[in-house]
């Protein structure tokens, strides 16, 4: 054991024999909390929203390198909802269905949405009777930037419009988003 470790040590006995605790307590409790929270997971709720942080993403068939890839995300910024977690693996969801397992390194909080089945008007306000800045076709992606009641304000590529929440997906039905 080095200086640096053996100096250490000494003044965590020192600091946990002023405390009235055993030496042994504190590393102890601290190992079996931190342990505890990784086995939770984030504490965050379940289900939510996320997305792909890569443009290449394994889906593993459980949580962890041991399980086969089930298969690969090839789409950067794609939306999924988590559905569960163990330790710091997410498994996932998508807009098909599909779920399996990926790492949490490799999802973002950024909030994405993707047009699920039929086109979808982009207006230029939030509401029906507004001008139509863009049609998006099914599987069309984009960043949503906020929600309040039936519409979402989004950005695809270069322009920014709202949409109705029915024709998107990636977001909760009464969901705001700030």
């Amino acid at each position: 054991m080095g200086i640096r470790s053996s100096a250490w040590l000494w003044a965590s006995f020192v600091a946990l024999a002023a405390a009235g605790l055993p030496a042994t307590a504190a590393p102890q409790a601290a190992d079996k909390s931190a342990a505890a929270q990784q086995r939770k997971g984030s504490g965050l709720p379940i289900p939510r929203f996320a997305s792909l942080r890569s443009d290449e993403v394994n889906v593993r068939t459980g949580p962890g390198t041991r399980y086969p890839v089930d298969w690969v995300f090839t789409r950067k910024a794609m939306p999924v909802e988590i559905v569960a977690e163990f330790e710091n693996w997410r498994k996932i969801r998508d807009w098909q269905g599909a779920s399996g397992w990926v790492h949490q390194s490799l999802l973002s909080g950024k909030r994405a949405f993707i047009v699920p089945t039929k086109p979808a008007s982009l207006h230029k306000t939030p509401a029906t009777s507004a001008e139509v800045v863009a049609k998006l076709e099914p599987e069309v992606t984009g960043e949503i930037r906020s929600c309040a009641g039936d519409w979402c304000r989004v950005r695809v590529g270069g322009v920014s419009g709202w949409i109705e929440r029915t024709g998107l997906w990636g977001v909760y039905k009464s969901e705001p988003i700030n």
